[in-house]
């Protein structure tokens, strides 16, 4: 595991870094609610694709739970670079999702540059707030794809503020976040500079003992599916299966004392 950072603080004045929990079904936002998740992201198939749109019948069901719902969509596994006809399948998607009661959606488009493509994501954007005005738009891990093919973190951020997405999630370009622990660090240095309105969420490989390093490096939220590893929490290998609610309630409780321990101006 990389070093922790020993500094502690809440990254940006009167933000206090909050759990999301990225989740299936209305079991999952159950879940998420009882154990004191800010909000879920709902997906489909996570185990084995990492992620793909949900139903619209899943996503109605969810959003009738009373916690904000955060929907990916992502219309198939593989790369982030799409066809114009995959492009309106995304626009589609996101506006089905808000109109069903979504708080925001998830979505993740890279350019033949290797970077997020500002002109279809200001696209998405548009279609998205034009349904709902006020709709939270998240840049997926295609970030860490962005920085794996070589883009400048401080470019792929200020490219992010430019389209109008208010949050990017990201390992720090690593595999997942305790290999990117260094990296995360820096992208949230980066974005205060050059990209402020953009917020920074952790997500990939966390760990209850990562928590406090992740905060520690100023990140305004973390993202977990609470799902333990095949051979252990601390064992390597995949993630598979439901939450495990004693986790997600020790994850959650993990954040939130953080965060009350470094509440401050």
């Amino acid at each position: 595991m990389a070093g922790t950072l020993s500094s502690r603080r809440v990254p940006v004045a009167g933000i206090v870094p909050q759990l999301e929990l990225a989740v299936e079904n209305a079991d999952g936002v159950r879940l998420a609610a009882a154990v004191g998740a800010a909000r879920v992201e709902l997906c489909a198939a996570l185990a084995e694709t990492e992620g793909i749109t949900p139903s619209i019948g899943a996503i109605g069901q969810a959003c009738g739970l009373g916690l904000p719902v955060h929907v990916l969509v992502r219309p198939r596994p593989g790369n982030f670079t799409y066809a114009p006809d995959e492009l309106d399948v995304i626009e589609r998607d996101a506006t089905a999702a808000l109109a069903a009661g979504a708080a925001g959606v998830v979505v993740g488009v890279l350019s033949p540059d290797g970077g997020p493509d500002v002109p279809a994501l200001r696209r998405i954007v548009a279609a998205a707030r034009a349904v709902k005005p006020d709709a939270d738009i998240t840049f997926h891990r295609a970030f860490d794809a962005a920085l794996a093919a070589g883009v400048d973190p401080a470019e792929a951020l200020s490219r992010l503020e430019d389209a109008g997405v208010a949050r990017v999630l990201t390992s720090g370009g690593a595999p997942d976040c305790a290999t990117g622990l260094e990296m995360l660090g820096r992208i949230v240095q980066q974005g205060r500079r050059t990209a402020p309105s953009v917020q920074i969420m952790a997500g990939g490989g966390v760990t209850l003992a990562l928590v406090p390093s992740l905060l520690a490096a100023g990140v305004h939220a973390v993202h977990t599916s609470a799902r333990p590893r095949r051979g252990g929490l601390a064992g390597g290998g995949d993630r598979s299966g439901a939450a495990d609610p004693a986790l997600a309630a020790r994850l959650a409780a993990a954040v939130a004392t953080d965060a009350s321990t470094n509440e401050g101006p």
